[in-house]
C-alpha cells in the first residue's frame, strides 16, 4: 500500500505517519508541504493507492486542488482530511471528486476505518453530513443495515443494478464524467446516460452529489475500477 499525505503542517504529517503504519505491515508512506509538491511526487509515484489531502494548502484553494488531481491522476483516488466539518465544505470536497472527507477531530480508528473503506472502493462522509442529506431507501438503508450487522458490505446488485451498472455508479462515484466514463468502459454517451438515469432512480437522488452521499450512507461495496 501506498499513501501520499499532503499537509503543511509537519506535525500532523508525522502524526499521520505513525498511525497510517496500522494498515499494513509494508505501507509506503511520502509526504508534501504543499500542492506543487504534491503534484510532482504523484507524477513520479503512479503506483500511488491513496492520497491524503489537507484543505488548507498554502499555494492552492483544497477544492481546486482535488479537481486537478483528479483530472490529472483520475485512478488515484483522493481523501480529504481538514479542520472544517461544514457540511457545504464537504459537499464542494465531494463535488470535485474526493472520495471521502475526514475531519481532523476524528479518532485514530474513524480514520483507518474511513481509509479502509475507500480503498475497498467506497466513499466515507462524516455521520453529521449524512444525516443532513436526503437519499437512499429506506428498504435499503435497512438492508444496509442488516449488511453491516453481518460484518459484510451492502453490493449495488442488491439494488436492482446491473453489474455495468455497478461499474457506472462506481467511476461516478470517482467524479468522472459521462465522456471519461465512456472512455473507461468502452460505451455510447446514450448509453451512460441511461444507466446513470436508472443508478439515480435505484438511489433515490436526483443528482451525482447526492449519490456519493447515498452511497455513503449505504457503505456499498462498489468494483474496483479506473
Amino acid at each position: 500500500m501506498k499513501i501520499l499525505i499532503v499537509d503543511d503542517h509537519p506535525l500532523i504529517r508525522e502524526a499521520l505517519r505513525h498511525v497510517l503504519t496500522v494498515l499494513d505491515d509494508k505501507i509506503d508512506l511520502t509526504d508534501a508541504e504543499n500542492f506543487a509538491q504534491a503534484r510532482e511526487l504523484a507524477g513520479a509515484n503512479p503506483d500511488l493507492d491513496l492520497i491524503l489531502l489537507d484543505l488548507g494548502l498554502p499555494d492552492i484553494d483544497g477544492v481546486v486542488a482535488i479537481s486537478q488531481l483528479r483530472e490529472e491522476y483520475p485512478a488515484i483516488p483522493v481523501v480529504v482530511l481538514s479542520a472544517s466539518e461544514q457540511a457545504d465544505t464537504v459537499m464542494r470536497a465531494i463535488d470535485a471528486g474526493a472520495m471521502g472527507f475526514i475531519p481532523k477531530t476524528s479518532s485514530n480508528q474513524i480514520l483507518l476505518d474511513a481509509l479502509r473503506l475507500v480503498m475497498a472502493g467506497g466513499v466515507y462522509l462524516p455521520l453529521e453530513v449524512l444525516r443532513q442529506h436526503e437519499g437512499a431507501p429506506e428498504s435499503a438503508l435497512e438492508r444496509a443495515a442488516q449488511a453491516r450487522q453481518k460484518g459484510v458490505a451492502l453490493l449495488p446488485q442488491e439494488l436492482g443494478l446491473t453489474a455495468r451498472q455497478s461499474d457506472v455508479l462506481a467511476l461516478l462515484v470517482q467524479g468522472k464524467t459521462n465522456k471519461l466514463i465512456c472512455r473507461e468502459l468502452n460505451l455510447a454517451e446514450g448509453t451512460i446516460k441511461i444507466h446513470v438515469t436508472s443508478i439515480l432512480k435505484a438511489l433515490n437522488v436526483a443528482n451525482r452529489t447526492q449519490a456519493v452521499v447515498a452511497v455513503g450512507k449505504l457503505g456499498l461495496q462498489l468494483p474496483l475500477t479506473g
